[in-house]
């Protein structure tokens, strides 16, 4: 760890040594390790909830109303926005924060725009780890805006405490949210653009395909609201439903799975990703290249190959 480097302001939420403390999250640099491991005995104080659904939904708007309603509560808030990454420089294609213009100057607001640097979930795994530091920091609150999600894994869910999707009325949507996996990840579903014709339609067709979802009277079944993002409208209704989410997972016991699983599935990727950049050392690479050309002569499968690598270990 860079010896100008502070953990202890860091942990008193100073701004630039959080903003350096990302910076080395996102570059991969061997002191994010030592940062995260010193911090993590201060982190699990803060909630984190995740922000997902189609382009265009307004998903920026709604993260800079629900920041503000919360700021208003005297809660102390952390933005992380996951845009597309860019094929040129790797950062963050879009850059939310000029989206954002209602809470960026507030010091009790820290956001960041982070490159989803190709994970088809949506949600960077560098991610979760500023969630971390941010967490550390002193916020109460951290909202997790990811990238437009396809038909691809949703590791949202796996990241955040609670799940608001948010789609528009547009047709097509309730079955958009069948495809794309939406329904199994969602806490609750936000309307956006709720004064748009075809909104009450939307609303009932949600409702509808929710009915159908195998559920009983103690299981949690998502509720469907409506906001004018751009108006602000709805977005009590919206903080308030992720309390009483909230409420129903520490009553029973569900945000501490939810943690634990988490966690469990964040250190196994951490010794699967240690063990792939061990694997690949100099050795395995030449001997990778040497014997790529018996395999496009078919005189030996790439089973076989990357067995006899694997048996090197």
């Amino acid at each position: 760890m860079n010896d100008s480097f502070s953990i202890e302001r860091l942990l008193q939420g100073d701004r630039r040594t959080v903003a350096r403390a990302i910076s080395s999250i996102e570059n991969g640099e061997k002191s994010s390790e030592e940062i995260l491991s010193a911090i993590y005995r201060c982190t699990g104080k803060a909630y984190r909830i995740g922000i997902t659904g189609p382009p265009g939904a307004g998903k920026s708007t709604l993260t800079n109303k629900l920041a503000q309603w919360y700021r208003k509560q005297n809660l102390r808030i952390g933005i992380l926005a996951v845009d597309p990454t860019s094929p040129f420089t790797g950062g963050a294609l879009l850059g939310d924060r000029i989206r954002m213009t209602d809470v960026e100057l507030d010091d009790g607001v820290f956001i960041r725009s982070m490159a989803s640097r190709g994970s088809l979930g949506g949600l960077s795994k560098k991610t979760r780890e500023a969630a971390d530091v941010l967490d550390a920091s002193g916020a109460d609150v951290i909202l997790l805006e990811t990238v437009g999600v396809g038909q691809s894994e949703l590791d949202i869910a796996g990241a955040a405490d609670t799940t608001v999707v948010v789609l528009v009325p547009e047709s097509g949507d309730g079955i958009q949210a069948m495809k794309a996996g939406l329904m199994e990840i969602a806490d609750f579903f936000v309307l956006n653009k709720a004064d748009r014709p075809g909104a009450e339609q939307a609303v009932m067709s949600l409702k509808m395909i929710l009915g159908f979802r195998p559920h009983d009277e103690t299981s949690w079944l998502p509720e469907v609201l409506k906001t004018v993002g751009s108006e602000g409208k709805g977005i009590g209704e919206m903080a308030e439903a992720v309390a009483k989410h909230r409420s129903y997972l520490e009553k029973n016991g569900g945000l501490s799975a939810r943690r634990t699983e988490r966690m469990k599935n964040r250190i196994e990727e951490i010794v699967q990703d240690q063990l792939k950049v061990e694997f690949w050392n100099d050795e395995r690479k030449r001997k990778l290249t040497a014997s790529l050309d018996a395999v496009m002569k078919l005189r030996q499968s790439p089973y076989e190959l990357a067995q006899e690598l694997i048996n090197s270990l």
